[in-house]
């Protein structure tokens, strides 16, 4: 399949296709103003020439730790154009959290505000590197040369955004370095079922092509207004919400953070055509009381859903386009999406079509190719196929075949026209509200514990989030700690989307369940933890 006949796949091309085509379309709305293609294209221009006289070139690991806004935008794009790799960090993470991705990544530059919503992120950095009063790079980050702060609280280590600004103005005109579509353009860091998350990288032609398909099928048009809070920190938010965006050239609104009520006021005053969310956003939008009083004039949206909410969506927000996709970062990460233009039954039953030019298999639990309609594991192969982890070569192989074959650890299944539908998780990850939790990773953190003996992380149902994270906890000989004084700690330790929101003090696993050879029986283990809840 030729993607380069379809669409452009770089950040540069599909910018300057978008400047060109659509100078006056509004190509962001956000918390820190409003801009168009034509100002978009000269921001990147400014930003990257700054980047440039810092030291980023094609190849370098840039950390980038702000909340969605204009700049978010700009300077991804900046650092896409220039070749630089982008390797997004999440802004709920904690101290260790951020300090492992910013390590782990190699990030060579690190971008960040001071403060965004409650978080001092200056005081997060001091908490890991002490070298940020002093001089970088520090032996706590070996990597990273230097910080750029986006605000007011500057260390004596890093330089504010305006001087980076400024050292591109008067820096020589010099020629930059220009990406190819191969090159890589995102590490995202994902959950998956070992303690430590994993950094997916993911090329230009990953995200540039799946971000032209996935808006295709949407239904995205030109000047059409797509709604989507969804944390440009994830691959919904880079590929399916700025990158969709800009190779449909639409208009991406957007927010610091998701609030239903808000985000219905948002919809209703810019007039969005669609917009994007999962389950438990959609869920929010659908029981809001502000909902009956707004003048909402969606045509279509991008949901990750259960059929039953992708109805409500249709008959109750207007969204008659609605689709459903499915996907995993790794798969940068749209593997399969219903389209518009399919009948209204087959885009509410939640059966997809595989996109163009990548392919699926399901494999069942001894390795043979389940018939249509018959479930088992997820495997996609194509152009959409991350090209690894980063710095993790033995995760890679176990990913990724010797043919290009990614395993996803997921549930789903094909009928007979080749439709995909997504049943669940395989791996051992729980979704809280959009976010995926590695039990492992909650478990790890749990047992720094020093009243922790161990510790065993399920999930269970809730009505808000849809799953949260549930402990058992057996503590050390001679220890006394409460519930509550455990979940205390855990907030200061994790993200709070993975602390437990129950946790029960047991005596051992063995009458709830584990095997003869002392592993533990998560599935077991959900059961017990739905009945103590009563669900």
């Amino acid at each position: 399949m030729d993607l380069k006949a379809i669409c452009p796949l770089t950040v540069a091309s599909a910018l300057a296709r978008a400047a060109a085509s659509a100078p006056d379309v509004e190509a962001i709305v956000a918390g820190d103003g409003r801009i168009t293609y034509d100002q978009l294209a000269r921001d990147v221009a400014i930003i990257r020439k700054g980047l440039h006289a810092q030291g980023v070139g094609k190849g370098d690991h840039v950390g980038l730790c702000l909340g969605n806004s204009v700049r978010w935008v700009t300077t991804f794009l900046a650092l896409g154009s220039l070749g630089a790799v982008t390797v997004p960090i999440n802004t709920r993470f904690v101290a260790p959290e951020m300090a492992y991705a910013l390590d782990q990544s190699q990030v060579k530059m690190l971008i960040i505000c001071d403060r965004f919503l409650k978080v001092d992120f200056i005081a997060l950095l001091r908490q890991i590197c002490a070298g940020i009063d002093k001089a970088l790079p520090d032996a706590a980050l070996p990597f990273l040369g230097k910080i750029i702060v986006i605000g007011t609280d500057v260390p004596a280590s890093a330089i504010s955004w305006d001087e980076m600004i400024q050292s591109g103005v008067r820096g020589p005109g010099h020629e930059l370095s220009v990406a190819e579509p191969d090159d890589p353009l995102l590490i995202q860091y994902t959950s998956g079922t070992t303690s430590f998350p994993k950094g997916v990288l993911l090329t230009h032609r990953n995200m540039l092509a799946n971000a032209y398909f996935s808006g295709l099928r949407m239904g995205l048009r030109p000047a059409d207004r797509f709604h989507s809070a969804r944390p440009f920190f994830h691959v919904a938010g880079t590929t399916l919400s700025i990158l969709s965006a800009l190779q449909q050239m639409a208009t991406l609104v957007s927010m610091d953070r998701f609030e239903p009520g808000e985000a219905l006021r948002l919809m209703e005053a810019e007039k969005c055509t669609h917009f994007s969310g999962n389950d438990t956003m959609a869920l929010m939008l659908l029981n809001h009381p502000d909902l009956p009083a707004r003048k909402l004039v969606l045509r279509g949206a991008w949901l990750a859903a259960s059929p039953t909410i992708v109805r409500r969506v249709i008959d109750e927000l207007g969204a008659r386009e609605c689709v459903v996709g499915y996907g995993l970062s790794e798969a940068s990460p749209n593997v399969a999406q219903s389209c518009f233009w399919e009948a209204e039954e087959i885009r509410a039953s939640a059966a997809m079509r595989i996109q163009s030019g990548v392919s699926v298999r399901i494999r069942t639990a001894d390795g043979g190719e389940a018939p249509a309609g018959q479930p088992g594991e997820i495997l996609v192969c194509g152009w959409n196929v991350m090209q690894g982890y980063f710095n993790k070569p033995e995760e890679t192989t176990a990913a990724l075949d010797t043919d290009g074959w990614l395993s996803t650890g997921d549930l789903g299944q094909c009928d007979d026209a080749g439709r995909l539908t997504f049943l669940g998780r395989v791996k051992d990850i729980v979704r809280v509200g959009g976010e995926n939790v590695s039990p492992a990773d909650v478990e790890n953190v749990l047992h720094r514990n020093p009243a922790i003996r161990q510790a065993a992380v399920v999930g269970v149902p809730d009505e808000r989030l849809v799953e949260v994270t549930a402990a058992f906890v057996i503590l050390n000989d001679g220890v006394t700690a409460t519930a509550e004084e455990i979940m205390q700690w855990s907030k200061g330790e994790m993200a709070g989307f993975k602390v437990p929101r129950h946790i029960w003090i047991v005596d051992g696993f063995e009458t709830i369940g584990m095997t003869a050879s002392a592993k533990i029986q998560k599935k077991q283990l959900a059961e017990h933890a739905r009945t103590l809840l009563g669900l």
